[in-house]
């Protein structure tokens, strides 16, 4: 499902999308966004309540140019966004420790996305079944087949934010050490530590009953695999049975 909105290849760029610092890492492409959204399992999402700044992380899901994120239905977050108010979404992944000669040039190397727009609850009951079947689809292909249905309790407890991504822009920093060029004679050593988040082994509940086949929707999860590709080969399948 797309919405009217993600048909344009970028997002327009306005004072509050910007890129103000170091505005060439900067990308407003929609494919530059949606790569780090769909690398990422939790995000952060802040708002005002009555002038006092907020941010709550939380996971969210991708589907075309709209976002998701749920909750407790009694979360004072989804309770205020219930009307739709003004959101800003943010996603960060690390990738490096950058160790250079003075302190000043010290660096992380990283990919983030920043994401605008107006949260609205998902309360038509079909649409909020679906979104919550989503959020196991979306990381765990084909599980929601072998789970047992949600009670009506579970889904009443249970609440569901959209968002329309209005504006956008993802800031990317994959380089190495940027030193001044007087200290490269300095006898300290700089460089990249590369830092990676990977699948280990599934670890299965010591109750699972004899017989019961292997985890379903664990396929992008294999062993030693960076768990950001996973992601993102999840996020591919998702919108692969959604066509």
């Amino acid at each position: 499902m797309q919405d009217a909105a993600a048909t344009a290849e970028t997002y327009a760029v306005s004072a509050r999308n910007r890129v103000k610092r170091l505005h060439g890492r900067g990308h407003y492409e929609r494919a530059a966004v949606h790569a780090v959204l769909d690398a990422g399992l939790m995000c952060h999402v802040a708002y005002v309540i009555d002038g006092q700044p907020y941010c709550t992380p939380t996971m969210h899901w991708r589907v075309g140019d709209r976002l998701f994120w749920h909750g407790s239905s009694a979360s004072r977050m989804l309770r205020h966004q219930k009307a739709g108010v003004p959101v800003c979404l943010t996603v960060s992944l690390l990738d490096g420790l950058v160790m250079a000669r003075s302190g000043f040039n010290h660096s992380l190397n990283y990919r983030a996305a920043m994401c605008f727009g107006t949260a609205r609850l998902v309360d038509d009951p079909a649409a909020k079944a679906e979104a919550i079947r989503g959020v196991v689809e979306r990381f765990y292909p084909g599980r929601d087949a072998h789970l047992r249905p949600l009670s009506a309790q579970e889904l009443k407890a249970t609440a569901v934010m959209t968002m329309l991504i209005d504006e956008a822009s993802a800031k990317v920093r994959a380089t190495g050490v940027g030193d001044d060029e007087a200290d490269y004679g300095q006898p300290v050593w700089a460089g990249v530590v590369p830092v990676h988040t990977v699948v280990g082994e599934p670890e299965p509940c010591p109750r699972v009953l004899p017989g019961t086949l292997p985890a379903a929707g664990l396929g992008p999860y294999r062993p030693g695999r960076p768990f950001d590709e996973a992601l993102r080969e999840a996020q591919r399948l998702y919108e692969g049975a959604a066509d």
